[in-house]
């Protein structure tokens, strides 16, 4: 077959497949060209999920008649002033969105420059249709109607409009969050999903597009390395969701989905999140446009960095460095599930104070004190009554102690003092504004880990030798994978060496973690081993199981504990990295605030 050149109207179309793919691409073309037209508000509307009708309304610089007719031709735009196709600022530059767009679709352009008349231009599917003036406000309207109508191929292969809505606001929301100076209104099938105003600050507006709560559960980052600078706002790790779905990252303002954010916010929370947990994080990213190829993808969706490796370094150091600097922050209060569950029960009405059957009584009874005053006959009836009551309810989990020394002031210490232990399990504190309720075994589990972590840094964790070795039985890969790591191991405190095909000696345990039993420990870490993604390194992995032999060495849940153990606990955790989480990305506190504890009780 002779080679043939294709005709203008097959070359929109084909350029449509590179840069149309779907309602939601087109929008997003429309959007940043509003953007790069220096909108202070962008208004946009969408039918059936932007299948049927598309309409972007922006208070931009507007085009002239002559300008909208070169913008709908291929090839031109204004966003390349100079042929160093490497130093675009914008948002975009091909100058193929709105030909492309107009050549599957009926595309209308109304815009009007500041001082001048408004025009506008109708194209359906490629071909010119009507043109004349137009009376709009400054600033530029493109409504996009029956996209893919006449091309069946494409359309039979749209999602449902549910589908393409959600792909829409996704698109809306991420160019928003980049811009958070530009208003932006969003409205599907007549009603008002998405209005955020202009002028908000970075962590505002990630919050309104995300999370109300992440305001209140967020941290900043601010860092520069050398022409580098990340910005941004990422949840703490108690603040999670099941999807990584609120993962953003943007370049010199432009967002993409990109790999490396992944594999960089998996190292920057190891051991601070469970596997199946994901962060809410948006990253703002300030480059050099030498150091980064922006036009790697049709869409510019996708970047290429010139050292890839500086800018995980640069996003996992710098998220750490953030997380290390807010030490034992958890989310800020119980889920409001958690305190629609507290019930009030129903009491008794009290009597009059100060009368008690008719007679006058003495001052109110001190059950809890140790000094109960003068019993009056009538006061010694109601005590005699109340006791028998008590004794048929079930013991109290907390208790007092005798106080050797004046115990310390709450508000000297953010977490508060211990006042008594639930359950065994969970310690209760009084802080300054609040109620402050402790997983014991859980945050004894995260300070052990930073211990672990910490000796490891120093290049060895002090072992304890057996007084007799124990032999673990395990299978034979689990032995090989144990026995390949060993050296490891040791620097971690286990010391264990090969004892057959199928067994392994253990000779020595970390001392910090005391009395534990070996064989569930070594079965956790050869099963560790082998359960870990097989992409991480040896190193990483380590640090996995030093997860898992924290756990070991933790105080358990049903342990009781005094209240000297309690407070040592809490002053540890005040002073210890990420001691708002456990090991697997649950809070270790959480804190019930005044208000709601008056709430509570009908106080307020």
């Amino acid at each position: 077959m002779s080679i043939r050149r294709l005709p203008e109207k097959l070359v929109n179309r084909i350029a449509a497949g590179e840069v149309v793919e779907r309602p939601a691409a087109a929008l997003k073309e429309l959007v940043e060209n509003a953007i790069d037209a220096d909108a202070t508000r962008i208004s946009v509307r969408i039918a059936e999920g932007g299948i049927s009708r598309l309409e972007v309304e922006d208070d931009g610089c507007g085009m002239t008649a002559a300008d909208m007719a070169l913008a709908l031709e291929r090839h031109a735009t204004s966003k390349l002033p100079t042929d160093a196709i490497e130093d675009v600022t914008t948002m975009g530059f091909r100058g193929e969105a709105l030909p492309s767009i107009a050549s599957v679709a009926a595309l209308t352009l109304e815009s009007r420059v500041a001082g001048g008349d408004g025009w506008k231009r109708v194209v359906d599917n490629g071909a010119v249709v009507a043109e004349g003036p137009a009376a709009l406000a400054n600033g530029t309207r493109v409504l996009v109607e029956n996209l893919f109508a006449r091309v069946p191929a494409r359309r039979k292969f749209l999602r449902s409009a549910r589908s393409e809505y959600a792909a829409c606001i996704d698109v809306v929301k991420r160019l928003a969050m980049a811009r958070p100076d530009i208003a932006f209104v969003v409205e599907h099938d007549g009603r008002r999903v998405l209005d955020v105003q202009g002028g908000q600050d970075r962590i505002a507006r990630v919050a309104a597009l995300t999370q109300r709560e992440l305001a209140a559960n967020s941290i900043g980052v601010d860092l520069d390395r050398g022409e580098v600078h990340l910005g941004g706002v990422i949840s703490l790790p108690t603040y999670n969701r099941g999807i990584a779905d609120h993962q953003y990252l943007f370049v010199n303002g432009r967002p993409v989905k990109d790999r490396l954010l992944v594999g960089a916010l998996r190292g920057a929370y190891a051991d601070l999140l469970a596997r199946d947990r994901h962060p809410v994080v948006a990253l703002f990213l300030d480059i050099p446009t030498s150091e980064v190829d922006v036009n790697v993808h049709p869409a510019k969706t996708e970047v290429r960095f010139r050292d890839p490796q500086l800018i995980r370094g640069l996003i996992v150091g710098g998220l750490r460095r953030a997380l290390d600097e807010h030490g034992f922050r958890s989310v800020q209060r119980p889920a409001e599930a958690a305190l629609a569950a507290w019930q009030q029960e129903p009491v008794a009405p009290e009597p009059a104070t100060g009368f008690l059957f008719g007679h006058r009584t003495e001052p109110a009874v001190h059950l809890f004190g140790t000094d109960l005053p003068p019993r009056s006959d009538d006061v010694a009836r109601v005590y005699d009554r109340l006791v028998p009551f008590a004794s048929t309810q079930a013991p109290l989990a907390g208790r007092a102690e005798v106080a050797e020394i004046a115990p310390p002031q709450a508000e000297e210490h953010p977490l508060g003092i211990a006042r008594g232990q639930i359950a065994n399990t969970y310690i209760v504190a009084e802080a300054e504004d609040g109620l402050v309720i402790v997983d014991q075994h859980a945050a004894h589990e995260r300070l052990v880990l930073e211990q672990l972590r910490h000796a490891m840094a120093g290049r060895a964790v002090p072992s304890q030798g057996l007084l007799l070795p124990e032999v673990v039985e395990l299978d034979e890969p689990a032995c090989d994978r144990l026995e390949a790591a060993a050296a490891q191991l040791a620097s971690l405190g286990v010391e264990l060496e090969r004892f057959g095909p199928a067994a392994v000696m253990v000779r020595a345990t970390p001392a910090m973690l005391g009395a534990i039993d070996c064989h569930k420990l070594v079965n956790d870490i050869a099963d560790d081993l082998a359960g870990y993604d097989a992409a991480l390194g040896l190193n990483e992995k380590l640090e996995l199981v030093a997860a898992t032999m924290a756990c070991h060495g933790s105080v358990r849940a049903g342990r009781p504990l005094s209240v000297a153990e309690m407070n040592a606990l809490l002053r540890q955790m005040e002073v210890t990295p990420h001691s708002g989480q456990c090991n697997h990305g649950r809070p270790t506190w959480v804190k019930l605030a005044m208000d709601d504890v008056e709430r509570l009780f009908g106080r307020k």
